[in-house]
């Protein structure tokens, strides 16, 4: 929603996509080294270098290029700055245009669906225009300037509006689009003029009016520059505010949901090594989570998984609408091939869109497929400004900058009342798994939910390989209220009491292959038995059944009051082989009840036998066992 003004903007506004290349060259190229070129002022009277401005090289051996890059830091007359492409071909005093703009996206209708780079260029717009191979400096509108939108205004001439509020609403998908006054506005505003009907993004929609009189002309779409958090200025002024996360965020599978939950709003990690099955499970938290939209950053991925995630996703149905998954996503992707300095941009990116959709009353995911590469494209952008490295080389501001990105979720109460989340979750990649590294180490710092994927469960087919003994969530006790009035009161007693179990089962299992079977007690081969039955039945799930890949709530929690009953029962069995047929028997009864539909003739047969089993089990008197 941007006011109809004349470019340049002054410095410290975001950048518009629609840069017609009419900008004055002040500046020049002074030197190159890859992606990071140092300019130089050539006439101070008229321009002076800016800090994240947005600038465009023009070689001089191709005057048709305009490539893209930011400024990173400024020294006097000098600034060094990174650029978006290739700079192959860039050679001293090339021209430098300055646009005056920062680093930005373009907002409004018509982003769920997109496939965009980390610059929200549409990847298909794009390859429509130049073909599948891209030309280098080549751009295109993040939203579609032609395709018309049915805006219902939602004020009246004379309302007086600020900044987030809703202005008008119009259908996007599975969504209702909230048109939004400016978040940049400082002021009150009085509506003198609006529109209803179908209408494009640059078509205006409303007219406001200041105190002093000035008028500005409002469209559905607005710039906002991607590094600095949307909400700052509402929150400073009192318009929104921050609330509290006190809801989890459903993702269907029981290891998380259950164990190491994430709140509506929070932040999380998922770490692993290559070959844990990242990607399986983050397809399947995004599918299935309980979110309105979800915006999936794939930053430095490499081309192939990148390339399944996006043809796969507008084939995959959508559990909420029936529809494609694809009407409530968006992709923001980098490949390992692409520019360093765009894979670097691409996570600001997805947040900025992300932060839009909250302030609109909706639940957003975002999915950050790797922040090590995302952390890595920083390191070599460091290493070429020669600035004092940190440990392992990542430069010393790796820390702050991870807090930076993890700090923008959270739940935000609107304008208007309504209330919306933003969820982050971030997978890392550490090089053999090795968790000590900054990256991890940094991230871990930053969020309250770590899951931790573990070689060993995966080479042992043991999916989700998350490990139940590393991982952990503070959200466990601070949902303890919202579990307590919809699970039960005694819910996280006895998650965390299962817990206790699986430590004491590790523990047992260890002691064994030490000692061998002959060296454990018949009563701590059955603790490690009902671990394994606990790991197995109830942890375990499969991502490619259409039954047990997604376990909702109701049903996650009939199975662990099942599971919790069978694993925390006393039982008095006399031997040792009488323990491991018994749960191997059950193991396989809860097996099948997982793969069953709910409710079907199989799920309530199998129900039955489990109920018979587990009363033919020799059990022992509460005081006997507790002696």
């Amino acid at each position: 929603m941007n006011a109809k003004s004349a470019r340049p903007g002054k410095a410290g506004k975001p950048a518009t996509p629609a840069d017609d290349g009419t900008a004055e060259t002040v500046a020049e190229v002074s030197a190159v080294q890859e992606d990071i070129v140092r300019l130089k002022l050539t006439d101070r009277a008229r321009g002076r270098l800016v800090k994240n401005e947005v600038v465009y090289i023009r070689p001089a051996r191709t005057p048709h290029e305009r490539l893209k890059a930011e400024v990173l830091r400024v020294l006097g007359d000098y600034a060094d700055a990174q650029v978006y492409e290739s700079t192959s071909g860039v050679g001293l005093g090339d021209p430098v245009e300055q646009t005056g703009l920062l680093l930005a996206v373009r907002l409004g209708p018509g982003m769920l669906g997109q496939v965009y780079d980390g610059l929200q260029n549409p990847l298909e717009a794009l390859a429509k225009d130049h073909g599948t191979f891209l030309p280098r400096g080549v751009a295109a509108p993040g939203l579609d300037t032609r395709a018309r939108w049915s805006f219902a205004p939602t004020v009246r001439i004379g309302d007086r509006v600020r900044a987030g509020d809703t202005l008008g609403t119009t259908p996007e998908g599975p969504v209702l689009h909230k048109v939004m006054v400016p978040f940049d506005l400082d002021e009150e505003f009085e509506v003198t003029w609006i529109r209803d009907g179908s209408v494009t993004i640059e078509e205006p929609v409303a007219r406001i009016k200041t105190a002093s009189g000035a008028e500005r002309t409002l469209t559905m779409a607005q710039d906002w520059p991607v590094r600095e958090p949307l909400p700052r200025r509402l929150l400073a002024r009192g318009w929104s505010e921050r609330a509290y996360p006190d809801t989890p965020m459903v993702t269907t599978q029981r290891m998380i949901d259950t164990f190491f939950p994430i709140a509506q709003g929070g932040a999380a990690c998922l770490p692993g090594p290559f070959g844990a099955g990242k990607t399986v499970l983050l397809n399947l938290v995004a599918r299935h989570a309980d979110v309105d939209v979800v915006v999936l950053v794939a930053c430095g991925e490499r081309a192939g998984e990148v390339v399944e995630t996006i043809t796969e996703f507008p084939h995959l149905k959508d559990p909420k609408t029936g529809g494609s998954l694809m009407d409530r996503t968006v992709i923001v992707c980098n490949t390992s091939s692409m520019p360093v300095a765009a894979r670097e941009a691409s996570i600001y990116t997805g947040i900025a869109i992300g932060e839009y959709y909250r302030q609109m009353g909706l639940r957003v995911l975002i999915i950050a497929d790797s922040t090590s590469r995302w952390a890595q494209a920083m390191r070599e952008t460091s290493g070429r400004l020669e600035e004092i490295p940190g440990e392992e080389a990542f430069p010393a501001y790796l820390d702050s900058a991870i807090k930076g990105v993890y700090e923008r979720a959270g739940v935000i109460r609107t304008n208007d009342g309504s209330t919306g989340a933003l969820t982050i979750l971030g997978s890392v990649s550490p090089a053999g798994g090795n968790f000590e590294e900054p990256v991890t180490q940094s991230t871990l710092a930053a969020v309250k939910c770590f899951l931790g994927l573990s070689y060993d469960r995966a080479y042992k087919r043991f999916y989700p390989a998350i490990d139940p003994l590393m991982s952990w969530s503070r959200y466990l006790r601070q949902l303890e209220g919202w579990a307590a009035d919809h699970l039960g009161p005694e819910w996280t007693d006895r998650v965390e009491e299962m817990m206790a179990l699986l430590r004491r089962g590790d523990e047992i299992a260890r002691m064994e292959q030490v000692t061998g079977e002959e060296g454990i007690s018949v009563e701590d081969f059955t603790l490690s038995q009902a671990a394994t039955f606990v790991d197995m039945v109830y942890l375990q799930q499969d991502a490619f059944d259409d039954i047990d890949a997604s376990a909702p709530l109701d049903r996650q929690k009939r199975l662990f009051e099942r599971v919790h009953a069978i694993a925390t029962r006393a039982y008095g069995f006399a031997d040792k082989e009488e323990v491991r047929s018994h749960f191997t028997r059950l193991t396989g009864l809860f097996k099948n009840y997982n793969y069953a539909p709910p409710g079907s003739p199989e799920a309530e047969r199998l129900l039955r036998e489990i109920d018979e089993l587990d009363a033919a089990a020799p059990s022992i008197a509460v005081e006997a066992a507790a002696e």
